[in-house]
């Protein structure tokens, strides 16, 4: 989880705007009010801007303290999806978990982004994991797991808005529908809960709202109901969207998720029957919540992934007490890691802009093919625990090379112009206006200053209507006026804008630094 964290520029979008919103509030002294670019910014909770912060307070303001917090997040998903299997089923079943939710190259390549995302997986695991703890029937800690969920709801509410209180309810919900055992809510401790939860989880949105009048209604009706059930924010996919996606972020034990839910159904009446089903309901309602949403994003898949990996370990683990392994799905998965592999080796040379290097695509692909041939002798041998080795082997070796081979590439065309902002330290002074042609999230972030905005505003469009921000918004027409003024100006633009700056504008383009994306210009 932690290797490179520092080593590239922050991936744009998200990247920039995840990390300066903490930078604005350590400089500001405010953690109530969310800003970016210096303009209030409330599409998300503080929870992530919060543990960024602190972060950069202890690290310095840099790619390895903004992208820690996440990577820590999945880390620790991974520890408690262990501790949730060992609690109810068995030491093994949960290491067995452990692995195959550590081994998915997927989850680890998101959590070492700086997105909400993982932030929320973490959270939304731990909660809804103590209330299954609480409510085990073997559980001696009275008290404990009943207190943490509620907590922890409250944090899943501050990382990610009330989806933290849905998703757990509408879980716990159809647990006792399913299993009538409606007899635990009185055994909920509601009261203490109740009252932890609020004491948590009320005073942000309180105190936002007392210094924004216009926050309740951004907050909670536009970018929750607004966002979920309409396509204003053009993120619609259609309502299978997920399942590809699953089958490759999770691969290899996308795979075995099918035969592992059909066999946690069979064996809901078991002596573990109830533990399943909860399991089972956990993966099924998240999953077709977000399938139904008409806001739909690759790591919104996210907190699927450990009730899969719970029930995925629990049908390993059969197959390690003597249960025959499925040859034919085991052999079917080693053919399409091949395939797989090929295409691997094959994607650089055939896309006209790959986002992995030849040399990169090689290292994959050996990986992917040398991983199938392995997996497709055991399968054939039918030798679960080999098999199941070369799976964890496997997506552990992808997630060391995919760095390697992906980000470098992906740097070029998605990364912030790193060094051209930071040049701005040196070249503008205090009055100098400094413009971002097209909002380059972190802008902000490398220069330590704001930017003005030319051409669109994104996702400032909120915070730009409140109050004058006339001086720091414009449309890119403009910018030639500006240019041409008395005023030191210093512009991020693309290479294709230049010559029309050139032509629009009387004053002389001095260009002081380029990388593959972007220039940096000057009208002195």
């Amino acid at each position: 989880f932690f290797q490179f964290l520092g080593k590239f520029p922050l991936m744009e979008p998200d990247e920039g705007r995840y990390s300066e919103i903490p930078r604005e509030m350590l400089e500001r002294g405010d953690f109530v009010t969310p800003m970016l670019n210096y303009v209030k910014y409330f599409e998300k909770p503080p929870l992530h801007y919060w543990l960024n912060a602190f972060s950069m307070s202890v690290f310095g303001e840099n790619e390895f303290a903004t992208r820690l917090p996440g990577a820590l997040c999945g880390l620790l998903t991974v520890l408690f999806t262990y501790h949730i299997g060992r609690k109810l089923f068995g030491r093994r079943e949960g290491v067995l978990a452990a692995l195959i939710l550590g081994s998915a190259t997927g989850f680890l390549v998101q959590g070492r982004i700086n997105l909400t995302d993982m932030t929320l997986t973490f959270c939304m695991t731990a909660t809804i994991g103590c209330f299954l703890l609480a409510a085990h029937p073997a559980e001696t800690r009275i008290g404990l797991y009943d207190h943490l969920f509620y907590l922890l709801s409250a944090l899943a509410f501050l990382a990610k808005g009330l989806i933290g209180f849905v998703l757990p309810g509408g879980v716990i919900f159809l647990y006792m529908l399913f299993c009538k055992r409606w007899s635990l809510l009185k055994e909920m401790r509601l009261f203490t809960g109740m009252l932890l939860l609020l004491v948590v989880a009320l005073p942000w949105p309180l105190l936002a709202s007392l210094r924004n009048p216009e926050f309740f209604n951004f907050f909670f009706i536009h970018e929750h109901f607004t966002r979920f059930l309409t396509k204003v924010h053009g993120r619609y996919q259609p309502f299978w969207f997920f399942v590809p996606i699953l089958l490759l972020t999770m691969l290899p034990w996308s795979f075995f998720a099918p035969q592992a839910l059909l066999r946690g159904w069979r064996e809901r009446r078991g002596p573990a029957g109830e533990q399943i089903l909860y399991v089972i309901i956990w993966a099924v309602f998240i999953f077709l919540f977000f399938s139904k949403s008409n806001s739909k994003l690759i790591p919104y898949i996210l907190p699927v992934f450990p009730p899969l990996a719970l029930l995925i370990g629990l049908l390993f683990n059969r197959t390690f007490e003597g249960e025959q392994m499925p040859r034919n799905t085991g052999m079917f998965l080693a053919l399409v890691l091949c395939i797989v592999g090929c295409g691997a080796i094959a994607y650089p040379h055939v896309d006209t802009k790959p986002y992995a290097t030849a040399a990169g695509g090689l290292a994959l692909g050996i990986v992917f093919i040398g991983e199938g041939v392995l997996a497709f002798v055991m399968a054939r041998r039918r030798d679960a625990r080999l098999f199941f080795v070369v799976l964890v082997a496997g997506g552990l070796l992808l997630s060391l090379v995919a760095p390697h081979a992906v980000f470098p590439v992906m740097s070029m065309k998605k990364a912030s112009s790193r060094e051209l902002c930071r040049m701005v330290r040196d070249v503008a002074g205090p009055d100098t206006a400094v413009v971002s042609v097209g909002y380059e999230q972190g802008f902000p972030f490398y220069a330590r200053r704001r930017v003005i905005i030319a051409g669109g505003m994104g996702e400032l469009e909120f915070g730009a209507k409140i109050g004058d921000q006339s001086a720091w918004f414009m449309e890119q027409s403009r910018l030639p006026e500006l240019w041409d003024s008395s005023r030191h100006v210093v512009a991020l633009i693309k290479p294709n804008d230049l010559e029309q700056l050139k032509s629009s504008s009387k004053t002389p383009v001095k260009v002081l630094g380029e990388d593959r994306r972007k220039l940096l210009v000057s009208n002195r």
